[in-house]
């Protein structure tokens, strides 16, 4: 390999976990070749810290047909105790995943590369990224891998999904600004007593916190904090350390045994101030990172690599003028920074120790529990299912909205229909969208009696919708959005302006119900 240079591959994407994986996966089933750098050898344990796997989330790997099998692999649960006496629910979500699903992050990885190489992404495991340069026609990354040898690969676009210490991020200069919120975060996999076999709870109690999360397989992930033990990652720790603080926060040890894995890290709160640099992009935990409170972590990084990846395979089909790329970024990092603010509110709330924090604790708690429309907000964003993306101005109420899983006239689902990368038309009469959009674009009637015209792009958001709109007026949509008839969009190689993609911000449900 020493002095070569590859050039198979459209994307090179630099980390193989969750991210990465998806993205990968999308690519290559979009016809996109595209290689994996991962500087770990193969994985040959099944040990993982991430376990949470959120409604949205659930709806992007139905969107895969991944969803069903990750569900039999899990343990669904769709409530979560937290501060002793606040009910979380995700049962009143508006999606057939009314629900978190525990299942570990090996399983998820486990079923996305499979997915990935079976659509003929290439992996390459033991191979570290050295160094990456770009140019107006695309990126030179140098690797070196396990045993010493050297070399470059070529593609037209980068993408970091190499995590908290990313070499890509690093390469293209973008700081990481932020900092540690939390030290010496204990963890461990362990069995309980059998009365404790479907216990999921969290709680804090002075300067003890503790989590309790079921697997389904007779283990439990306990994830536990002392504010009075500050040590470094690479501390030994023991389980006695771990009963000692689940006694404080939880009132009891629980009858924890048998340890199967037992780690220490610590949590950051950073976010690069962009996620796109020329050709060079970052998703999950090279863009963000933030508490692990809420879960929300692995789910917003597969939800980047959603929103990132038909837009590189629209631009590089020639569908796309390369200013929809733009969008990625504007889309998807306030999105970052509501997950910052949520899930370190909730830690914060959580660790309260000052008098005034435990009053705002125990309000917060009393009202959102009280607060149907607080809690269902709360509950919305952090499953996913309550972002959107802002609309260009005049534009239908339903457009940069998710969109749920529509039952189509023909029996089959709007989820279904999203499998192999497509954007889905959706209108009460039909319309010929032209042969040469076959490998884009699926068309489908309503169920109902509805007129709305719309189209949902591939990541199951809302491109574009009309109450009522003639033959002309379609085509146009579609051309903005999914590009023409013909192979190529002006500018799809230069600069000129592409179709209009909506930016990003949190929100709730929309105004406009589907069915």
């Amino acid at each position: 390999m020493n002095g070569t240079t590859s050039t198979a591959a459209s994307v090179i994407v630099v980390g193989s976990g969750p991210t990465g994986l998806l993205l990968a996966g999308d690519l290559a089933t979009a016809g996109v070749p595209v290689t994996v750098l991962e500087k770990r050898p193969r994985r040959t344990s099944n040990l993982t810290r991430a376990f949470a796997v959120h409604a949205r989330t659930l709806e992007q790997l139905d969107a895969r047909g991944l969803a069903d099998e990750l569900e039999a692999a899990g343990r669904p649960v769709d409530r979560l105790r937290l501060f002793g006496g606040l009910t979380v629910g995700f049962d009143s979500l508006p999606t057939r995943f009314r629900h978190l699903l525990v299942v570990p992050q090996y399983e998820v990885e486990k079923a996305l590369e499979r997915r990935a190489v079976a659509a003929g992404a290439e992996l390459r495991h033991e191979t570290e990224v050295t160094g990456l340069t770009q140019d107006a026609s695309g990126v030179t990354v140098e690797v070196r891998t396990a045993d010493g040898r050297t070399g470059t690969l070529r593609a037209a676009y980068a993408v970091g999904a190499d995590g908290l210490r990313s070499a890509v991020r690093q390469a293209v200069g973008l700081p990481f600004p932020g900092r540690s919120v939390i030290r010496s975060i204990v963890l461990a996999d362990v069995r309980l007593d059998p009365r404790h076999a479907d216990l999921m709870t969290a709680n804090a109690v002075g300067d003890a916190f503790a989590l309790v999360v079921p697997f389904g397989d007779g283990y439990h992930r306990v994830a536990a904090w002392d504010r009075r033990r500050d040590v470094p990652d690479d501390t030994p720790v023991d389980l006695d350390e771990i009963r000692g603080i689940v006694r404080r926060a939880l009132g009891g040890d629980l009858g924890m045994r048998d340890p199967r894995w037992l780690s220490r890290f610590h949590s950051d709160e950073r976010q690069a101030p962009t996620y796109r640099v020329g050709r060079v992009f970052l998703a999950g935990d090279a863009a963000h990172v933030h508490s692990p409170a809420g879960g929300q972590g692995m789910n917003t990084g597969l939800q980047d690599a959603a929103n990132l990846s038909w837009k590189l395979a629209q631009v590089l089909h020639g569908h796309a003028a390369p200013d929809l790329l733009d969008t990625y970024d504007t889309e998807r990092h306030p999105v970052g920074r509501a997950v910052l603010r949520s899930s370190g509110g909730i830690l914060r709330l959580a660790m309260a120790r000052r008098p005034a924090a435990l009053v705002l604790r125990a309000l917060t708690t009393a009202f959102a529990g009280f607060s149907g429309p607080v809690r269902r907000r709360a509950v919305a964003q952090i499953s996913g299912i309550g972002y959107r993306y802002p609309a260009p101005r005049g534009a239908h109420p339903l457009t940069g909205r998710r969109v749920p899983d529509l039952r189509f006239a023909d029996g089959t689902r709007l989820y279904e229909a999203l499998r192999g990368g497509r954007f889905v038309l959706v209108t009460p009469g039909g319309h010929d969208a032209g042969d040469t959009r076959e490998d884009r674009l699926v068309t489908a009637r309503w169920a109902s009696s509805r007129r709305t015209v719309l189209l949902v792009r591939p990541d199951g958001y809302a491109a574009w919708a009309a109450e009522s709109a003639d033959g002309a007026e379609v085509e146009a949509a579609l051309r903005a959005h999914v590009g023409g008839t013909d192979p190529e969009v002006p500018g799809a190689h230069g600069g000129s302006a592409g179709p209009v993609v909506p930016g990003a911000h949190g929100g709730g449900p929309g105004p406009a119900a589907l069915s």
